[in-house]
């Protein structure tokens, strides 16, 4: 049996949320946030694998919802485009390209909101559309950025669309190497990865166990899902989901980080992870789980004279 740690207010949550098979209440679903997985978890963008004429379509998707709603572009990023490349297993050189767009704060630190938007392409004549693992993380990207976008935030927020996370999280390694602005301005990584299915109504957060001081700005109290602790603390049993996906690039610099997925399913890496097998209330309650976490750490101006700082010190 897991034992697992419920955020303080998610203990009021109703026994509801665990049943199986709820019906779907559509009046409570974000209706861009399911075009945006749909549309990136279609045939017609061939699994966006690294390098694919796929992964170009999705980041033209992704370039024009950025440019929509007025994210700024860095200037060394033409049209948001952070390019880079690496060698692959079998020794060939892989060209990757980052979206990072940006909205200024009141302040100066800086808060990286990311999510991997490549996922493994065609496999045996079969397309890998990837609709949880990670159209679902990449389309709550852009719905924060949309409610930031119309309400400025106080710390600037980086709103990162790694390439080529399955390859190794080359995209975020990429990003951390070489950053837009000075690595010390990075107070947090906000990541999710696979945010999208899940029939227990289950989303998980990991980072707490290394930076507890986080745990504070995890409130949830919405009945209908539950967000719950613990896949990075070894006392619980769990497999250590620190460098389960991007967030790792970022821990290992030292930044603080919240990671935010279900646990594996059916589909994970099969190719009937698509748009059809999103649990869609529960994704939209997730996404909003995640913009309220987003907005906890934001109201925060200087973030506690950096979080990254603060941290540190503690290990």
């Amino acid at each position: 049996m897991k034992i697992l740690y419920i955020v303080p207010l998610a203990l009021m949550l109703s026994c509801c949320s665990a049943v199986k098979n709820q019906s779907t209440d559509t009046s409570q679903i974000d209706t861009q946030l399911l075009k945006d997985v749909e549309v990136l978890s279609s045939d017609a963008y061939q699994g966006r694998k690294t390098g694919t004429k796929g992964a170009e379509m999705a980041r033209a998707y992704i370039r024009e919802r950025f440019l929509k709603l007025g994210l700024k572009s860095y200037p060394q990023h033409v049209n948001y485009a952070q390019e880079f490349n690496f060698r692959s297993r079998n020794g060939e050189t892989v060209n990757g390209t980052n979206l990072i767009g940006y909205i200024p704060g009141k302040g100066t630190n800086v808060i990286v909101v990311s999510a991997h938007y490549d996922h493994l392409g065609v496999v045996k004549d079969e397309v890998f559309n990837g609709a949880d693992d990670n159209a679902s993380g990449t389309a709550s990207l852009l719905k924060i950025a949309a409610y930031f976008a119309k309400n400025k935030p106080n710390n600037t927020i980086i709103f990162a669309s790694f390439d080529a996370e399955e390859m190794g999280l080359q995209g975020a390694k990429a990003f951390v190497a070489n950053p837009p602005l000075n690595i010390n301005t990075i107070a947090i990584d906000l990541n999710m990865d696979m945010i999208g299915h899940s029939d227990k109504n289950e989303l998980y957060v990991c980072g707490t166990y290394k930076y507890p001081e986080l745990k504070k700005y995890i409130v949830n109290n919405n009945p209908k899902i539950n967000v719950l602790l613990g896949h990075d603390d070894p006392k619980l049993g769990h497999d250590d989901w620190t460098n389960q996906s991007d967030q790792g690039a970022f821990n290992a610099k030292n930044i603080p980080f919240l990671y935010f997925g279900v646990e594996d399913h059916k589909d994970y890496h099969k190719a009937t992870d698509e748009y059809a097998t999103i649990t869609k209330e529960f994704f939209s309650h997730a996404a909003n789980a995640v913009l309220e976490v987003v907005k906890n750490v934001d109201k925060q101006t200087v973030l506690q004279q950096s979080l990254k700082d603060k941290m540190i010190m503690k290990n």
